[in-house]
């Protein structure tokens, strides 16, 4: 008679399950609540004291870990020894291990958990039995997931026993899910214990929220995981209302128009194209600042993403609705918005609740690199009021320091080198991702005066991520009417700049923080 050791957490589908077994022949093993559950289904089921002849004890903590748990899940059975061995200690083998875990990670998720009760429930006999059976994978089949319950029965009835290929398949499964409840444990037990810094050997789990049609190009495959534990105001936990698939560069896209988003707290509508901020505004409507995000920039807008961080509304859907957009994304949407927006096939809405919520300070950046990954904090500040220093003889204005806040907010979030222009709460024109920074200088001023006209630029501000190694931008500046600048400052040149600022009576401030976005 071939045995089945049956002990779960999740017990979705484990009746039915055991059921199929048990009318197959086998014998089903079973511990605490699982053999209650299959003995109150009118299951057969053997204790597991009754293959131990020893008591679960620790309040359920030693209950499988037993050599005769052990060995008859590890027993090879072509080795003559092994068989010999088991039949001189009086042990049975054991053909089939259905174990999941502790709900480790419902656990810490849970509002209020306390450090003892996250640490009672990380499993200890589950991980060490499903790690047997998988190492002795030609011999027993192991079971983690309820998904595979079907077809393992499908298989036993078809052939009598567990396909090979198959129990090879559900070896590797048990390891890549020992390993993501293994890091789930060690990222907690870290932040518990206050360890700061970047350890010696770093584990990152996530999990898979889709597979996605194709990757940043058509020929490229890919999927979309989210990080664990993170909730408010991520793009992982946005609802879509309607509209086709996302693919992945609309899931990049709309990631970079979110963190831009974070940084303002007036209604503010940003647009975005390939990561980089297209036309951004804020107002005292939402309606209004798509407007003035949307005129910013008619053209580059074309199939881009839009974010908002006020519901939105029937006025602002009917302008949306009028040219084409892959995404809108906001924290609500009215019913008429809906309507309106819905009549477009194929544009997406995604409704995310608490859309403004900021990474916290110490979540982890990753860039991958052929051979590794890169990890930095994620740059989640901003200059504070009391770093501004002003270097020029003429000061900012009031309302040029708003400006010239706003500009530095765009342009934190765009490719470096970036160069970005404001004007009464408005992008004026926004040069992204140049390999120099006159380039993007003069693409900021050019797309400015193209899309508003050249009155639009005479009296804004600009913005750059980086300091100015020459003072050809502020001569840009000035040919342009731009009377007020922000960098952080720190180039070995900075005195050509200011000096070239006092020349051309344009206000300059440094900020002392640098935002390079590669």
């Amino acid at each position: 008679m071939k045995r089945a050791l049956l002990s779960v957490s999740d017990k979705t589908g484990i009746i039915g399950f055991a059921k199929e077994l048990a009318s197959m022949g086998w014998e089903i093993i079973s511990t605490g609540g699982t053999h209650k559950t299959l003995e109150a289904a009118g299951i057969k089921v053997t204790g597991i004291s009754d293959v131990t002849h020893f008591p679960e004890c620790l309040d359920g903590r030693v209950k499988t870990l037993h050599p005769a748990i052990h060995a008859g899940v590890l027993a090879v059975r072509d080795n003559k020894e092994h068989m010999e061995q088991l039949k001189n200690l009086g042990i049975d083998t054991i053909d089939m291990v259905v174990v999941n875990l502790y709900p480790f990670k419902q656990t810490i998720l849970k509002e209020g958990v306390t450090r003892h009760e996250a640490i009672e429930n990380i499993d200890i006999g589950g991980p060490t039995m499903i790690r047997a059976a998988a190492k002795n994978f030609q011999d027993v089949a192991v079971i983690v997931d309820p998904a595979d319950y079907s077809g393992i029965i499908a298989e036993l009835k078809e052939t009598g026993d567990v396909r090979p290929e198959t129990k090879f398949r559900l070896s590797a499964k048990v390891f890549m899910h020992t390993a993501h409840y293994d890091s789930l444990i060690a990222n907690y037990m870290m932040k518990e214990s206050g360890i700061e810094g970047f350890p010696d050997t770093i584990s990152l789990t996530y999990e898979k929220v889709q597979d996605m049609r194709y990757g940043e190009n058509p020929h490229q495959k890919a999927a979309f995981y989210k990080e664990i534990g993170l909730s408010k105001g991520m793009l992982t936990n946005a609802v879509q209302l309607h509209g086709k698939e996302l693919s992945f560069n609309n899931i990049n896209d709309t990631n970079g128009a979110l963190e831009l988003l974070k940084e303002y707290d007036e209604p503010t509508v940003v647009a975005c194209k390939h990561a980089n901020p297209c036309g951004v505004a804020s107002a005292d409507t939402i309606h209004e600042a798509y407007v003035k995000a949307y005129t910013s920039d008619p053209v580059s807008i074309f199939g881009g993403i839009i974010a908002a961080n006020r519901e939105i509304d029937k006025e602002t859907a009917e302008e949306i609705s009028k040219i084409f957009l892959e995404i809108v994304i906001a924290p609500s949407f009215s019913k008429e918005a809906v309507e309106i927006i819905s009549k477009k096939k194929n544009i997406r809405l995604l409704e995310l609740k608490d859309i403004s919520a900021k990474q916290p300070e110490g979540s982890l950046d990753l860039k991958k690199v052929s051979g590794g990954i890169l990890i930095q904090e994620a740059d989640v500040k901003l200059f504070d009021d009391k770093d501004i220093k002003v270097v020029t003889e003429k000061a900012p204005t009031p309302q040029e320091m708003e400006d010239l806040k706003f500009a530095f907010k765009m342009v934190k979030h765009t490719k470096s080198n970036g160069i970005a222009i404001a004007k009464n709460k408005r992008s004026i024109g926004i040069g992204p991702g140049q390999v120099n920074r006159i380039w993007a200088c003069q693409q900021a001023i050019d797309h400015g005066i193209n899309s508003l006209g050249e009155n639009a630029v005479k009296g804004s501000c600009l913005a750059s991520d980086a300091f100015f190694p020459f003072p050809d931008c502020i001569e840009e500046c000035a040919k342009a009417g731009i009377t007020a600048v922000v960098t952080p400052g720190g180039s070995v040149n900075d005195q050509l700049s200011i000096d070239a600022c006092n020349k051309h009576g344009i206000a300059m401030i440094f900020v002392g923080m640098r935002h390079f976005k590669h």
